[in-house]
């Protein structure tokens, strides 16, 4: 706690405040002076002290200056206008500051940005599903469609969809504000994986793709530590972007290999891959892609993303010929190059 004295605190200028800070001083060191060698010529004193006067306040207007910008753009920002920024060339603490709210004001207009992309592709995702299913009850309702099991499995494909974004929304509401917590225990990476793939391929038939689901898990019995919930949902995510993008009728690879510091887990599937340049992007939210109509909400991996890195893993796009997993070692399984259908592979790395 700061318990010196603040008696300028009043004052409401700080070019106030400097020229009381100075005819402060100069008042006691004057008095200092006439106690020692007596008082100086009066003229001479008024005169310093009104240059010194005269020069605080020119000095400053300019060290000022960045506070009264700050305020100016504060305001601006009040009414959501960030695009606002302060000169900051000063090198002391006036400089820092303004170094500091220019930081302020690029991650609020960042946020301001995502917040209002968020709502404008939340809009849509929901739009979709909702407006087909309204076609399909209205056409019910209306007689112009008999309630056969093919529109009632419209009908249900539509509701499915919209609980999934529902889903996947607060859990990205639960990592944005740190309140999803990990439950960690040891994970037969054989049976999960099992799990999924036949849940996969289940979802893949019920959508017509009849995509087949190959596990391979390296070596017999491994395991890992994790929250087996979360990380059943990454691998859920994954193998319905494999079945999605891939040709109907073909086959995605699901391999585990552990050894005595990490565990991977890839996927891998017949599509056309992904480009170098989206790579990267596919991770962020609402990105889907080619095949925008392909049923996926955008946020299945961005979700993924941020499970991984909450286990403290990581989680990327393999280049073509990126060496495969096998026995755990990786062997070179495809030139430099890489051939058009080796399809996409995504690899997770996760401490075992």
């Amino acid at each position: 706690m700061d318990l010196l004295p603040r008696p300028l605190d009043p004052i409401r200028s700080i070019k106030l405040k400097l020229a009381v800070l100075l005819l402060a001083s100069g008042g006691i060191a004057f008095a200092f002076f006439n106690w020692r060698i007596g008082w100086l010529p009066p003229r001479t004193t008024v005169t310093a002290m009104l240059i010194a006067l005269v020069t605080s306040q020119i000095l400053a207007h300019g060290m000022t200056r960045p506070l009264r910008e700050m305020t100016a753009a504060a305001r601006a920002m009040a009414k959501g206008d960030y695009t606002r920024r302060v000169r900051a060339t000063a090198r002391d603490e006036v400089g820092s500051l303004a170094h500091a709210f220019n930081q302020m004001a690029a991650d609020l207009a960042a946020a301001d940005q995502q917040r209002r992309e968020l709502i404008a592709n939340v809009s849509h995702e929901l739009r979709t599903p909702i407006t087909a299913l309204n076609g399909v009850l209205e056409n019910l309702v209306d007689g112009v469609a008999a309630p056969d099991p093919a529109t009632l499995r419209t009908a249900l494909h539509q509701t499915e969809r919209l609980g999934r974004l529902v889903a996947e929304l607060l859990d990205l509401s639960r990592i944005d504000g740190g309140t999803l917590a990990l439950d960690f225990s040891q994970v037969d990476l054989a049976e999960l994986l099992a799990e999924v793939a036949a849940e996969a391929e289940a979802m893949a038939t019920a959508a017509g793709r009849g995509v087949r689901f190959a596990v391979a898990v390296s070596p017999p019995g491994a395991a890992v530590t994790a929250d087996r919930a979360r990380l059943y949902q990454v691998v859920v995510n994954l193998l319905e972007n494999a079945a999605r993008h891939g040709p109907a009728g073909g086959s995605v690879e699901l391999r585990a290999v552990v050894d005595a510091d990490l565990a991977h887990i890839e996927v891998r599937d017949e599509g056309p891959g992904i480009p170098p340049a989206d790579r990267a992007r596919v991770f962020e939210r609402f990105t889907r892609g080619e095949r925008a109509d392909g049923g996926g909400t955008g946020l299945g991996l961005a979700i993924a993303r941020w499970v991984v890195e909450l286990h403290g893993g990581s989680i990327a796009v393999l280049a073509p010929g990126t060496p495969a997993l096998t026995g755990g070692a990786e062997i070179a399984a495809t030139p430099a190059a890489g051939p058009p259908s080796e399809g996409c592979r995504i690899r997770v790395t996760l401490p075992a």
